[in-house]
């Protein structure tokens, strides 16, 4: 009996260490994918996963940068809540910037991504000058909002051949503000407008509309005058807001899958 009991517990205690090992590794390369600036800053530490809860990728800009805390207090417990281990940047950088992270992260992360909620459309309509600088008198835009919506399609095309049963969800682009350095006031409505006309073609998409949700709460959430992000009350109700769209589309798969 004592012998039995000597290798159950031997067993345990390897498959225990054998999970701490699995994670300690996991941890090593989401920290080598990370760039050294970044590391510190909480939104990109490492996510321990549960394998009992579902996965959910945040994907965008430094305003989701801003409000992934908030969605990660929300769904504590509910799902395990990752983002894109840099600044999604514009649409040019989803596809290539995904496949770097999957790549990285591919013999830690056995599982699917349930929801993936996009968020990415300030840096396609900067105005830059020749040399990569801000100029909205005469440079050009980093591409037309006709541009912006087929970029957008590609990346909706590639997560949707890669993660077939995730839930894809769109955030539309927040405001930008008069005065905006290297953006125009305006053109967030413009570019939502071509990305909302293309994704008719993807009734699937579910649409989280953070333009009208913030632009209702502007003045009271802008950072500062001509900032394109917000204060912490403002990122916090973008966080809730997120979160609340994530949670629907869980409670929805939850509730077919009985």
């Amino acid at each position: 009996m004592k012998r039995l009991q000597k290798i159950m517990i031997t067993a345990l205690f390897g498959i225990l260490s054998s999970q701490f090992v699995y994670a300690d590794a996991a941890k090593d390369a989401w920290t080598e994918l990370v760039n050294e600036r970044a590391r510190s800053r909480p939104e990109f530490a490492f996510v321990e996963n549960n394998p009992a809860l579902p996965n959910v990728l945040i994907y965008g800009d430094s305003i989701s940068m801003a409000y992934t805390l908030r969605v990660r207090e929300n769904l504590k417990g509910k799902a395990n809540v990752y983002r894109i281990h840099l600044n999604g940047g514009d649409t040019a950088r989803i596809i290539r910037a995904t496949k770097e992270m999957q790549e990285a992260m591919a013999e830690h992360w056995p599982f699917e991504w349930d929801v993936i909620h996009l968020n990415a459309g300030l840096h396609d309509l900067k105005y830059l000058d020749e040399n990569g600088k801000y100029d909205t008198q005469t440079g050009t835009l980093v591409r037309s909002p006709l541009k912006y919506a087929k970029r957008l399609k590609i990346a909706i095309d590639y997560f949707k051949e890669t993660t077939p049963k995730a839930v894809i969800i769109f955030a539309t682009t927040t405001p930008v503000p008069e005065e905006s350095r290297g953006r125009k006031a305006g053109d967030a409505a413009r570019f939502n407008e071509a990305a909302l006309s293309m994704l008719k073609e993807y009734p699937e998409v579910v649409i989280n509309d953070l333009y009208t949700f913030t632009q209702m709460n502007y003045a009271k959430w802008q950072a500062k005058p001509g900032d394109v992000h917000y204060n912490a009350a403002g990122s916090r109700a973008q966080g809730d807001k997120v979160a609340q769209v994530i949670l629907s589309q869980l409670a929805k798969r939850e509730e077919t899958s009985r």
